[in-house]
């Protein structure tokens, strides 16, 4: 068993750099991490959005059991895995969720949220731009995730808002990415369009791998073979534009989580052999965080068990 956690009072870091959070109402303390820089102000401690009172209450004591969660599962950590006692990253899934949940998260010293497609992602960001800039003093913006199968035909529109891409999986996607990003910046500095975060800083993008590449099409989860993940990150950290943070996976629907996850840490340690700056581990959602936390995991994506069931869709 590792040392306990720093800061066990706080919970999670949301933000991608795996720095403590405060508990609701205090002041987020400043963040390593560049993509998180923007999401350092102090929280308000007044409800964001009017009437939302019993729906903030709500998601106040989910991210308290979750981030109670984390820092439990944290403790147990092998010392190896531990990080140097650096919490787990929080990364709250907010897909079919409205901007107003988000904006409650955000409240509530959430800095980071996953979204899983585009359609959904770029409407909803800008919307919590918008609100949160509009608040007296301004609060900054969350940290958006893309967390989400991506066509390379959305790579321009990702840059314009998310500072983290976790699901590369192929080449073309590599090369639609850096493509982007440049285009990105070109237009951003001639005023065409609004400086999204990779304007001033690289997209940070992980290697998605395949845990299971002998599943069949229906049950596969999507990402890169491992025999191809090497290559894969080689050719995100040579591409201008992009950082390559590390790697991310969805644990298969069949079998033990925590054997797969150990698969996942020894293909994380193969990368960052060549790429010791590579050092993220997407990895945990709500179903298998303590699995993943003990294999290493340095971020860990959570959807219904912060926001709870995802509503219908029409």
């Amino acid at each position: 068993m590792s040392e306990q956690p720093r800061d066990p009072q706080d919970g999670a870091d949301s933000s991608g750099s795996g720095a403590p959070v405060p508990r609701p109402g205090a002041p987020a303390p400043a963040s390593t991490d560049p993509g998180a820089r923007a999401a350092d102000a102090p929280e308000h401690s007044q409800d964001a959005v009017p009437g939302g009172a019993r729906r903030t209450a709500e998601l106040a004591q989910r991210l308290s059991t979750v981030r109670r969660r984390i820092l439990d599962a944290a403790a147990e950590r092998p010392e190896d895995r531990a990080h140097d006692g650096a919490l787990p990253a929080l990364v709250v899934v907010t897909k079919f969720f409205p901007a107003q949940d988000v904006l409650r998260l955000r409240e509530l010293g959430v800095r980071a949220v996953g979204e899983n497609k585009d359609q959904e992602a770029g409407p909803k960001a800008r919307e919590v731009a918008q609100a949160l800039a509009a608040q007296q003093p301004p609060v900054s913006a969350p940290v958006w995730h893309f967390v989400g199968q991506l066509q390379s035909n959305k790579a321009k529109h990702v840059v314009r808002y998310a500072s983290w891409v976790h699901s590369v999986d192929r080449a073309s996607l590599v090369t639609a990415l850096g493509r982007a990003v440049r285009t990105h910046r070109d237009a951003a500095a001639s005023g065409d369009v609004a400086a999204g975060p990779c304007a001033a800083e690289d997209l940070t993008c992980l290697v998605q791998v395949n845990l299971d590449p002998e599943a069949s099409r229906e049950d596969a989860r999507g990402g890169a073979h491992p025999d191809t993940v090497p290559g894969l990150a080689r050719e995100i950290a040579e591409t201008e534009g992009l950082r390559l943070g590390g790697v991310m996976a969805v644990a298969p629907r069949e079998g033990d989580p925590r054997e797969a996850f150990e698969r996942l840490w020894a293909i994380s340690q193969q990368v960052r052999g060549e790429h010791p700056e590579a050092t993220a581990v997407s990895a945990g959602m709500s179903g298998d965080l303590e699995a993943a936390v003990a294999a290493g995991a340095t971020h860990v994506r959570i959807g219904s068990d912060v926001l709870g069931p995802r509503p219908a869709v029409r």
